[in-house]
């Protein structure tokens, strides 16, 4: 689908499903679409957490490892759970020495404050935002920081060249994360596009949407095909103004 809509590449997010955990099963994938593998996104989920096994350095190795086979320069890795305290603990340090390993860039990905009615819980250590910690890549997702009611240009702005990967998608400020098409939400995706492409951005843009509330394979492919052509609009605008 993905090299139909004309998609130029694809993020595998590792999961509960058995293909996307099967790095010999991705690369026959892979080879058969003659589509690139551009990331990993490790399985730090919580519905991922007996993926690869239980202990979270294996597992990012694991991505790391996949990232290479496909020939993705890219590893995406949430910050950890807050009672993951040993590794939260090591985590800035082990992900720079990963780095060093293997050579592949992991781009710590933004997340949010878990909000109830009541109250709000920081859940994640050493926090939810990358911009505050010492992380040498980070991943900028937008439906991210709808939820945690923070300005993503200015988190653009203030990473600089530290900002490898880009989630382009949308969100309302719900607590809930979204991920809605892009220019569906609040969020300023067009501007976020523009700005990145006069700055001359040489990471990768990926579109990571929500598609299980389509109610065909018709319309999910009406959403993704919407998603990629705000993406290319806007990042083609800032160059041709």
């Amino acid at each position: 689908m993905a090299s139909r809509l004309g998609y130029e590449g694809v993020e595998i997010m590792v999961g509960i499903d058995e293909i996307s955990q099967d790095i010999d099963a991705v690369q026959r994938l892979q080879e058969y679409h003659q589509l690139p593998v551009i990331a990993v996104h490790a399985p730090c989920l919580l519905i991922t957490q007996r993926v690869w096994g239980t202990e979270p350095w294996g597992k990012l190795r694991r991505s790391a490892e996949m990232a290479r086979r496909v020939g993705a320069d890219v590893v995406v890795v949430h910050p950890p759970f807050r009672w993951q305290r040993e590794y939260a603990k090591q985590f800035l340090t082990g992900i720079a020495e990963l780095e060093a390993e293997t050579g592949i860039a992991f781009g710590v990905e933004n997340m949010y404050p878990w909000r109830t009615a009541r109250r709000e819980l920081q859940v994640y250590a050493p926090g939810w935002d990358p911009v505050e910690h010492d992380c040498a890549h980070v991943t900028l997702d937008l439906s991210h920081t709808a939820s945690a009611l923070v300005d993503p240009v200015r988190m653009a702005m203030d990473l600089g060249a530290r900002l490898r990967h880009l989630h382009i998608t949308d969100g309302t400020g719900s607590a809930k994360d979204e991920h809605l098409v892009p220019g569906r939400g609040t969020q300023p995706a067009a501007e976020l596009l523009e700005l990145l492409a006069v700055r001359g951005f040489d990471g990768h843009v990926v579109v990571e949407i929500n598609t299980r509330r389509c109610a065909d394979r018709e319309e999910r492919e009406l959403d993704l095909a919407e998603s990629l052509a705000f993406t290319r609009l806007h990042l083609a605008a800032a160059v041709t103004d």
